[in-house]
């Protein structure tokens, strides 16, 4: 009975294990397979990770794209596509028993969702707008949905020629454009970018550069803690053209022009020297004259230097030294120097070339003397010397027989170099007579850096308060002894030239 009864059950046992293999024969198998590719262009996407949802099973892309998962049980699916730089891809997927399923997936990038720019608005100039100065302040405007930086490309082009300028990764709306061409029309463009999508442009807008002007004065003004250099074309007390010729991102002053070179030097700082440059009436081509002996002085806002009447030749001071040279940066040459040591401020090249006013002065800008040499360093006339006070603004007339000059009358002297009451005066070599030319002058004002009209008729000056602090102003005054009519010609200015 027994037996029996282990045959049974022995019987039961291995019918239950027949049917539990037969079941698991029954689980079936398909693959998927495909390709992950760039949206558009269709290039093949390698390294892309393939996962099966809700199985982790995975797979990675070849280099061609190809992806293969074999033996995966049948069943529904969600297929995804990952890459770094891609928006994920999703496909549903029936698998049946022993089919096979290709898919593509077609991945965009992952800015796709990101929107560009706007479109840049040009404000300013104003669209056909005419007779700029040639430094013209561009102002423009874009902005982004998404709020990423943006960065703009500026392009400029003209009617004359075949230039373009460009600046590339502008980031601030306001772009100050310099030494454009005078007469010449410009087309401008901008283009913004976040630096996610394609560049957007904006519409072109033109302006055009006044024709070049003739203007007659020169002249320093102080902007952004600088020195910059104008021309200006007085017309009457309320209509004065002012044209800028140097940047406030340079120190730049004491213009002198030549008409025979049609040039203007000037003075600039230059690697903590400061040095002789000229350009064009326009303020263009621009060239630096000096480099091995650079300008020296007590004071680098009181030095002066000339030109040759030719237009040829530069002299100027550097401590005790007077050097001259060519208007081209060549032939540099020593041609005096003091016997007491004095330093050299100022100079003038007589019209004739045959002489050369000096002022001279110690350390602290006294004990100045005046006085003419001949061309192989002889001195000829004395005009000034062993008076106390501030002395300066030496200026031959056009015949060489006189010379303008300034003298702080006061005789006060003091570290930081204040004049009380400087006069301008003239003095006749031949008669040795000075005359003053300061009557009118108001009490208080010292009258400063005289300069003789091109015609002689009148002389231009800076007048201002002797306090130090107040306004400048430059004015004009006829050359007649004891005239009192003086003409204000261009205010918040300094260092005139008129040719």
């Amino acid at each position: 009975m027994k037996n029996i009864i282990k045959i049974t059950i022995l019987l039961i046992c291995v019918t239950l294990f027949n049917c539990s293999e037969d079941t698991v024969g029954f689980v079936e198998f398909g693959t998927i397979k495909g390709r992950v590719v760039k949206k558009r262009s269709f290039e093949p996407i390698a390294n892309a990770k393939i996962a099966l949802s809700p199985t982790n099973n995975t797979a990675f892309t070849d280099e061609e794209g190809y992806f293969l998962m074999e033996d995966i049980p049948a069943q529904e699916y969600s297929v995804s596509a990952t890459k770094e730089g891609y928006l994920t891809g999703f496909q549903p997927v029936g698998l049946d028993a022993g089919t096979e399923i290709n898919i593509v997936f077609e991945l965009d990038i992952e800015t796709a969702l990101n929107d560009p720019p706007t479109t840049p608005e040009l404000r300013a100039p104003t669209n056909g707008v005419e007779d700029l100065n040639n430094m013209v302040e561009l102002s423009f405007k874009s902005t982004d949905p998404d709020e990423d930086e943006v960065t703009y490309r500026i392009e400029i082009k003209n009617d004359f020629n075949n230039d373009v300028i460009s600046f590339e990764n502008v980031k601030d709306t306001l772009y100050t454009v310099s030494d454009l061409k005078f007469g010449v029309k410009y087309f401008w463009q901008i283009g913004a970018s976040d630096g996610i999508n394609a560049e957007v442009l904006s519409a072109v807008s033109t302006f055009k550069i006044t024709s070049t002007p003739n203007n007659r004065y020169f002249y320093t003004r102080q902007e952004d803690g600088n020195n910059v250099i104008y021309s200006g074309d007085f017309i009457n007390e309320a209509s004065v053209n002012e044209l800028l010729l140097t940047l406030p991102t340079t120190n730049s002053w004491r213009p002198r022009k030549n008409s025979a070179a049609n040039l203007v030097a000037f003075l600039r700082t230059d690697n903590n020297e400061t040095h002789i440059y000229t350009m064009k009436t326009d303020g263009s081509d621009v060239k630096k004259v000096t480099s091995n002996v650079p300008v020296v002085a007590f004071d680098l806002n009181e030095v002066d230097f000339s030109w040759s009447s030719n237009g040829d030749r530069i002299i100027y001071p550097h401590y005790d030294k007077l050097y001259l040279i060519n208007k081209d940066g060549s032939g540099l040459q020593q041609i005096y120097q003091t016997v007491d040591g004095s330093y050299i401020t100022e100079c003038d090249w007589s019209n004739d070339e045959s002489k050369i006013a000096l002022k001279t002065n110690n350390t602290s800008g006294y004990n100045t003397q005046i006085y003419t040499i001949d061309m192989a360093g002889n001195i000829i006339d004395t005009v000034l010397t062993g008076m106390q006070g501030a002395v300066g603004g030496i200026n031959f007339t056009i015949d060489g027989s006189s010379l303008l000059y300034t003298r702080d009358i006061s005789g006060y002297e003091s570290s930081n170099y204040r004049q009380l009451n400087s006069h301008m005066f003239l003095y006749e070599f031949a008669t040795t007579e000075v005359t003053d030319l300061s009557e009118g002058k108001a009490d208080g004002t010292n009258d400063l850096d005289p300069r003789l009209s091109p015609n002689e008729a009148e002389i231009i000056f800076v007048n201002t308060s002797n306090d130090e602090i107040s306004e400048k102003t430059i004015y004009k005054v006829p050359f007649n002894e004891g005239t009192t009519t003086r003409t204000a010609l261009f205010i918040n200015a300094t260092m005139p030239d008129w040719e």
